[in-house]
C-alpha cells in the first residue's frame, strides 16, 4: 500500500495520541512553507497521561514533555547544511524526490526475470545487463549480476478468483478500477478518491454511509489485485494485522487499525483507520532537502520502537519499512506503521536479494544471510537518517553499490559474516577483497575494481556533525551525538550486534 490517506478531519476515536505528545485544533491544513510548519503542544497531556501503561512503557517516557516543531529552526538547518557541505560525500538523493511509485515497477521488473511466482501482464520481457549510470529510476534493480541477454516470456496474469469480475471492474493487471461516488460493501461504503497504487493492490478513501454512530466517518480501503497469488497474499496480511491487534488492544504500539474485511466484485478489501500523510510528504512539505528538527524525529523514533517492539513480540517482520510506509494523523503527533504487504512470521527466511526497498535493505538481504527481524532495526535507522537530514542515505543504484555505500560508512564486513552468506562470493574473493563494478568514465563501460575496505571513510559522525566554525548550544550538541550514537547501533553491519527494539527505547536519544 503506497499511502493510506486521511480525512481532513479530526483522527478517529481510535487515535491516541502518544504519551504525552498532543495536537492543536487550530493547525493550518495547507502550511506555504516550513516555516509555517506546526509547533505541537502539549494541551492534552493530563488525557493522555489517564491510560493505563505498563512498566516497560514506562521505562520509555515520550521524549517530549512540551512541544515539538516540525520545521528545524534557522540554526540547526544552517548546522545540517554544512555537515552535509563539509561531509563531500558526493551523490546525494533527496528524500523528498524518491518516488514510492518505481517500488511496484521493480518488483514487477524482479518477478519477471526471476520467473517470480506474481505474473505481469507482458506476452515477452526482454532484460538486458544494465549499467549502473543508465539506470533512470533510482529503484530499478542492477541485473549485473546476470552474465548475458536472457529473453524470458511470462504468463498472463492469473484469472479472476470468479466469473463476476471478468468485466470492466478490473483492468487487465488485475487492479479494480475505481468510480469515484461507488458504494461498496452492499453500501455501507462511498467512494469519494483514488490514492494510487502499490504492487498487490490499490487504496481509495470512503464515507462510511450505514454504521451506527460512525456514519461520515471515513477510511482508507485497500482493495487487493484480482488474481489468485495476490488474494492469498492479501489475506496473509489480515491475518498478521489481526495478530497485532490482539496483541495491542488498547492501540498504543503505533500500528496501523484494520478495522475489518469484505470482497468487493471479487476483490478482497481491507478496510483501515483514515491517517493524514506519509512520512516522506512530511520531509517535503517540513523539511525538503534539510530534514526535520530533531525534537520531531526524536518523538517519531521513540514510536517507531514501539511498534517494533511489538513486532518482535509477535515474532512478525515488516521487512520494508520506509518514509513512505509510516502515517501520521493530522495535527502529525502521531505516527502509525502501515502495509505490512511484505510482512511475515520471523521463522519464515527465504534467502533473496531483493526483499525490503533497495535504499532500505539489510546488508544480510543482500548477502544471503539468514535474516531475523533486525532487518527492521536496519530500515529504521535509514528511515531516521533521512528524517534528520532530508537526505537518502544510501542512494545505491544496484545491490553491489550498496555493499560498498554501507562499508564507506561502517567499515568492512566480518570474515564470518561474508562465509556465510549465501551470495558472499559474488562480492568478495578469499581474501576479503570487494568487488566494486563500476563505469569506466571513457568506455562507458562497466569494470570491476577491486576495493579493499579497512575502515568506515565517512562515518556517521562527519556526516552529521557541523563544522567547528558553527557553534550549537551544550544539549543540543548532546542531543546530537545522542542521535548519532543510535543510528550507529542500528545501523550494525552484523545483525547480531544491531540494537533491539527494547534497548533502542532505554537510549539516550529516547529517553532524553
Amino acid at each position: 500500500m503506497q499511502s493510506i490517506s486521511p480525512s481532513p478531519g479530526p483522527p478517529s476515536s481510535a487515535v491516541q495520541p502518544p504519551q504525552p505528545i498532543s495536537s492543536i485544533s487550530d493547525l493550518p491544513s495547507q502550511p506555504h512553507s516550513a516555516l509555517d510548519a506546526p509547533v505541537v503542544q502539549g494541551e492534552s497531556v493530563t488525557r493522555m497521561r489517564n491510560g493505563s501503561m505498563s512498566k516497560r512503557d514506562s521505562a520509555s517516557p515520550a521524549p517530549e514533555p512540551g512541544a515539538f516543531e516540525l520545521a528545524k529552526d534557522e540554526d540547526e538547518g544552517k548546522a545540517c547544511t554544512n555537515a552535509q557541505a563539509q561531509d563531500g560525500s558526493g551523490e546525494q538523493i533527496s528524500a523528498a524526490d524518491y518516488d514510492p511509485s518505481l517500488d511496484r515497477r521493480e518488483n514487477a521488473r524482479i518477478r519477471a526475470f526471476n520467473g517470480g511466482p506474481i505474473a505481469i501482464d507482458v506476452e515477452e520481457v526482454e532484460e538486458e545487463e544494465e549499467e549502473e549510470e543508465d539506470v533512470d529510476d533510482m529503484f530499478v534493480i542492477s541485473t549485473l549480476e546476470k552474465k548475458k541477454k536472457v529473453k524470458k516470456v511470462v504468463k498472463p496474469a492469473a484469472p479472476a478468483l470468479i466469473t463476476t469480475t471478468l468485466d470492466s471492474a478490473s483492468d487487465p493487471e488485475g487492479y479494480y478500477q475505481v468510480i469515484l461516488g461507488e458504494q461498496l460493501d452492499g453500501g455501507r461504503y462511498q467512494v469519494f478518491s483514488s490514492l494510487g497504487k502499490g504492487m498487490f493492490a490499490n487504496v481509495v478513501r470512503a464515507r462510511v454511509l450505514q454504521d451506527a454512530g460512525e456514519s461520515g466517518k471515513e477510511v482508507a480501503i485497500k482493495i487487493i489485485r484480482c488474481q489468485e497469488s495476490m488474494y492469498r497474499a492479501g489475506m496473509k496480511e489480515v491475518q498478521i494485522l489481526n495478530k497485532l491487534k490482539q496483541a495491542d488492544p488498547d492501540d498504543k504500539k503505533h500500528i496501523i487499525r484494520l478495522e475489518r474485511t469484505f470482497e468487493h466484485r471479487g476483490h478482497l478489501c481491507l478496510v483501515f483507520e483514515s491517517m493524514s500523510m506519509n512520512l516522506r510528504d512530511v520531509v517535503k512539505r517540513f523539511g525538503k532537502d534539510v530534514g526535520l528538527n530533531i525534537k520531531a524525529v526524536r518523538a517519531y523514533a521513540h514510536q517507531l520502537f514501539l511498534a517494533l517492539g511489538l513486532l518482535k513480540k509477535t515474532n512478525i517482520m515488516h521487512a520494508d519499512i520506509k518514509p513512505d510506509n509510516i502515517l501520521v494523523n493530522e495535527q502529525k503527533t502521531l505516527l502509525k506503521l502501515c502495509d505490512l504487504g511484505s510482512a511475515s512470521d520471523a521463522s519464515e527466511n527465504d534467502i533473496t536479494p531483493y526483499l525490503v526497498s533497495r535504499f532500505y535493505r539489510a546488508p544480510e538481504i543482500i548477502l544471503g544471510v539468514p535474516y531475523d527481524p533486525a532487518l527492521d532495526v536496519w530500515s529504521i535507522g535509514c528511515t531516521l537518517y533521512e528524517l534528520y537530514t532530508g537526505k537518502i542515505l544510501f542512494p545505491g543504484r544496484s545491490n553491489n553499490q550498496m555493499l560498498l555505500l554501507m562499508m564507506e560508512l561502517k567499515g568492512r564486513f566480518n570474515a564470518k559474516m561474508i562465509k556465510k552468506a549465501k551470495f558472499g562470493e559474488m562480492y568478495f574473493d578469499e581474501q576479503g577483497g570487494f568487488d566494486s563494478v563500476e563505469t569506466d568514465r571513457v568506455t562507458g563501460a562497466s569494470v570491476v575494481r577491486k576495493v579493499h575496505v579497512s575502515k568506515p571513510s565517512r562515518d556517521l559522525r562527519s556526516r552529521l556533525m557541523p563544522p567547528s566554525s558553527v557553534k550549537m548550544k551544550d544539549d543540543e550538541m548532546k542531543l546530537l551525538l545522542s542521535f548519532i550514537d543510535l543510528l550507529d547501533k542500528c545501523l550494525a553491519l552484523d545483525p547480531s550486534r544491531r540494537l533491539m527494539p527494547k534497548e533502542a527505547l532505554a537510549h539516550p536519544f529516547i529517553r532524553g
